[in-house]
């Protein structure tokens, strides 16, 4: 250890040893700073000193952006991800080092997103910057303070499980708004979504070369999962499908102008707290109810296990009425 005192009058400690990065930091006090001397000097006796100066000189704001740059731009949904990154890049909270991160800059945070944002989505922020830390810790092999304030962070508790399915008088209404509607095409991606469980931009980016009209199989390329799902065709999906057979791609529609026209007919029907994702939990629950094994549906809706097709099982006591009938016949 080495020290001198500066022209300033402070005295700067500096600590020198084979294998580590010079060391130094300024005190006013040389016995504090002999102290601190003395613990780094320990620290690498032991194999216990971890060198935080690349910490201590990279912002939060700079992570964001190295991860919206180097792994964002990388993932189906980077539109998305890239705005929500930019926001935290706007944010206060992002000024910080990583050594100067505490708990309570992300609460500050927290509070003031709960002013403008929904719990859920505040948490999403969170998450992203959480993600953020430990990609920078893990893949970019930065050393980390041993703090970590996202362990102190408590993340709303969010109640958002959806139960909405269309009860069959309420499919009827929908689907004759949407032929009230001015998109044409519009009832048949309703129904086609209603008899296969498609995701939105599954059914948007399906192509005739998709199609084996032989065997009535179609194929979902690239799903959310990162794999491809073959499904067959229900005889109403089949004809649909038929009668859009002569353009390169099936729906030649935008994604924003469909939520559009969806909404609209939705409203027309009068059917109030519906998204056009939830299809495919009405298919999910008709496909259950209809008898089919929960490894069937899976298939057919892509879903790796059960807890996950389990959100989009919306079945409910009075759908098992009947089922509970059949029960009390066999047991007399």
């Amino acid at each position: 250890m080495y020290y001198r005192r500066k022209k300033s009058g402070k005295w700067l400690i500096e600590i020198q040893r084979k294998g580590y990065p010079r060391l130094s930091k300024s005190f006013d006090d040389l016995k504090i700073g002999k102290k601190w001397g003395r613990k780094i000097e320990h620290e690498i006796e032991t194999g216990q000193f971890e060198d935080l100066t690349k910490a201590s000189k990279t912002t939060v704001r700079a992570l964001l952006e190295k991860y919206r740059d180097e792994i964002t731009i990388n993932k189906k949904g980077v539109k998305e991800e890239t705005a929500k990154i930019n926001l935290l890049v706007r944010n206060e909270v992002s000024n910080y080092t990583i050594t100067q991160l505490k708990a309570h800059h992300l609460y500050k945070f927290k509070k003031e997103s709960d002013l403008v944002r929904a719990p859920a989505t505040t948490n999403k922020y969170l998450h992203m910057l959480q993600n953020v830390w430990n990609t920078a810790k893990r893949v970019w092999g930065i050393t980390m303070p041993p703090y970590n304030p996202f362990e102190l962070v408590t993340m709303h508790k969010v109640k958002n499980a959806r139960d909405r399915v269309l009860t069959k008088a309420e499919y009827e209404k929908l689907l004759e708004a949407c032929l009230m509607g001015n998109m044409p095409v519009l009832s048949d991606i309703v129904i086609f979504a209603y008899e296969t469980g498609a995701r939105q931009g599954e059914i948007l980016k399906l192509k005739r070369d998709h199609v084996d009209f032989e065997k009535r199989l179609c194929t979902f390329l690239d799903t959310k999962n990162g794999e491809d799902r073959t499904i067959p065709l229900s005889d109403t999906a089949f004809e649909i499908l038929k009668r859009h057979r002569f353009g390169d791609t099936l729906f030649n529609i935008l994604a924003r102008r469909l939520r559009k026209h969806f909404n609209i007919a939705c409203r027309r029907a009068a059917i109030s707290n519906f998204r056009f994702h939830d299809l495919r939990a009405c298919f999910c629950t008709n496909a259950l109810l209809s008898g089919m094994t929960i490894p069937e549906v899976s298939v057919l809706s892509g879903h790796k296990d059960w807890k996950q097709l389990q959100r989009y099982a919306r079945i409910k006591p009075e759908d098992l009425i009947e089922k509970v009938k059949k029960i009390e016949k066999s047991i007399g």
